[in-house]
């Protein structure tokens, strides 16, 4: 059964080259770099992914798991949440990419997939901004709570506030930007490695929001639809503890890394685990990239055919 906030479904793609991506470095500041040769890079990261999809379905969630060859130099494929997004009614968002190389991960033969085996009633492509140097990296750089209609959305690079209004309009969604920062003063680049939002809680790195009032507004926002607010720190979330996803498997789960696991305190374990079972996966190499499990997963909200 289809959770309104957690999908059942989800697309991943199988990364055969990978290697933390040299176009990103400049404003990605959880990427750290490769570790050994490229090819033992790509190897561990392939045995890392396989082992993903493996932990996923045997938690009851339904994987669709396609292949990238790396024929077209694109690094950073295993996070395909950037590129696309579907929606509730049909309906699948195309997203314009920041880095150039990043921009040839958008893959047709995905959609049309998509379109075959689901309900699918229009695809609207954002990408052609790209031509004008605008890019909004999908469920990345917005943080969707599908319950109370509000996006949530770190003010970068990557988020682009026309398109953000135009995908709001669309969707039917409130946007809600706001300006974040690390400890250093570094731009947060996607808002989905400080929060999450799940269907009974929402994990935040409060901190980071660098305007007091704004940051009061997104917490009684997401006080107001009932969900249990489990604030993270700064260390916890370059322990990727933000970059987790809800999803509905046998039982509702959340998947987040290994290393973003045992970051957690006992008591926010406790308050998570009272509406889902915490699934950690690990992924030390694909972490590498500056992203994790969350990035990994491009949720499937549509319906069977």
């Amino acid at each position: 059964m289809q959770n309104i906030q957690s999908p059942s479904s989800v697309v991943m793609i199988r990364p055969h080259k990978f290697k933390s991506n040299p176009e990103t470095t400049h404003d990605n500041g959880f990427q750290i770099g490769d570790f050994g040769t490229q090819t033992q890079t790509a190897n561990q990261a392939l045995k890392e992914f396989d082992d993903a999809v493996l932990a996923l379905e045997h938690a009851g969630v339904n994987v669709h798991v396609f292949d990238d060859h790396g024929d077209k130099d694109t690094p950073d494929s295993v996070f395909p949440n950037n590129w696309f997004s579907t929606h509730r009614g049909g309906h699948i968002a195309l997203y314009p990419m920041y880095a150039a190389n990043r921009q040839r991960e958008r893959r047709w033969d995905v959609i049309e997939f998509l379109k075959q085996k689901y309900r699918v009633q229009d695809v609207i492509d954002y990408s052609g901004l790209e031509q004008d140097g605008l890019s909004l990296e999908g469920t990345g750089a917005m943080v969707i709570d599908y319950i109370g209609r509000i996006v949530y959305v770190a003010k970068s690079n990557r988020s682009d506030p026309v398109i953000l209004e135009r995908f709001c309009a669309h969707f039917n969604f409130e946007p809600m930007a706001f300006e974040a920062a690390d400890t250093y003063g570094n731009q947060i680049y996607h808002t989905n490695v400080m929060m999450t939002v799940a269907t009974k809680f929402a994990l935040l790195c409060a901190e980071m929001i660098t305007d007091d009032k704004r940051r009061n507004a997104v917490i009684e926002r997401l006080e107001e639809t009932g969900r249990d607010i489990i604030l993270l720190s700064s260390d916890q979330i370059y322990e990727f503890a933000g970059n987790a996803i809800e999803l509905t498997g046998h039982h509702p789960v959340l998947a987040m890394s290994s290393r973003a696991f045992a970051s957690l305190t006992r008591d926010q374990c406790r308050r998570i685990e009272k509406s889902a079972e915490i699934l950690p996966i690990s992924i030390p190499t694909i972490e590498t990239a500056g992203g994790s499990v969350r990035c990994m997963i491009a949720g499937n909200f549509l319906a069977k055919r």
